[in-house]
């Protein structure tokens, strides 16, 4: 009986995969999950890769901005590290603790009749420690996660040096011979990274709608036909086709996707009541 309350929805030939974010998507930013995970890779930066901290959050901002996550950017500038340390360092101090089970979620996932699949960049060990805090670990298909994407790293060897790129420097200056480097890591929103996964997974982008609270992923899925939707605030932008405040508040979306008598409007397709976020402990 445990479906007995199954989503009421319309048949919907028209989308076959739900296909979701992990991090401040899944769980409420609230959670300071994302705090503590741009501390730890600031630690990296200092500890490992003997970056001064004064230049810490200048070169994290570019990096970022530049190559979608601070990993791939360091290596596109010429740092050299093992990817499983870098997870390990970054991820493996955070407090999980702060993300709870979240048993409404689980159960709106269940009464979804239609597949669904993670898409992070972060790594498999990450995605399944959030998944299963949350309690919602067996409610998908799959993961598409950073070892999807990207190879196995080595441990680079000590007489191993390469010039760093100057990328601050590079930002400083007009000077239109030098390009910047690219990266060797696919991660969002590289559509390459996002193309690739999708066809190993058997998944129609035409007939998948992605969430996500990146506005940057999202274009970037717009681009490849994906049908989008922001997550964790009431304001459509450019490049997304709806926004919901609550990851709870998926069925809005829904309802309007699979109603074919619905016309499609510019308005954002927020629930009139926002769902209550799980508690968490800061």
């Amino acid at each position: 009986m445990e479906f007995q309350d199954r989503c009421k929805l319309p048949n919907m030939p028209n989308f076959d995969c739900l296909l979701f974010d992990l991090d401040d998507t899944l769980y409420p930013l609230s959670s300071g999950i994302a705090t503590e995970c741009r501390k730890n890779i600031g630690n990296y930066m200092v500890e490992k890769l003997g970056i001064p901290q004064s230049k810490i959050d200048g070169l994290c901002n570019l990096l970022y901005k530049n190559y979608g996550t601070t990993m791939a950017g360091l290596r596109a500038i010429g740092y050299y590290f093992d990817y499983d340390d870098y997870h390990g360092f970054v991820h493996g101090r955070l407090p999980y603790e702060n993300i709870k089970p979240d048993p409404a979620l689980r159960h709106l996932l269940l009464s979804l009749p239609i597949r669904k699949m993670i898409f992070t960049n972060a790594d498999k060990v990450h995605a399944a420690k959030v998944l299963k805090r949350l309690g919602i670990e067996d409610c998908f298909e799959g993961i598409i996660c950073f070892e999807t994407l990207n190879p196995p790293s080595f441990a680079p060897d000590a007489s191993d040096k390469s010039e760093i790129f100057d990328i601050e420097d590079y930002f400083d200056k007009i000077n239109p011979g030098v390009e910047l480097p690219k990266t060797p890591i696919l991660c969002k929103p590289n559509v390459e990274a996002m193309e690739h996964p999708l066809k190993m997974s058997n998944i129609d982008p035409r007939r998948t709608i992605f969430f996500d609270d990146s506005i940057r992923n999202l274009q970037s899925g717009k681009r490849i036909g994906l049908h989008t939707v922001v997550v964790g605030t009431s304001q459509r932008a450019k490049g997304t086709d709806y926004a919901i405040e609550n990851i709870h508040n998926i069925k809005d979306v829904l309802r309007k996707l699979w109603d074919e008598d619905t016309v499609k409007s510019d308005e954002v397709m927020c629930s009139a009541k926002v769902a209550i976020e799980t508690s968490v402990t800061a």
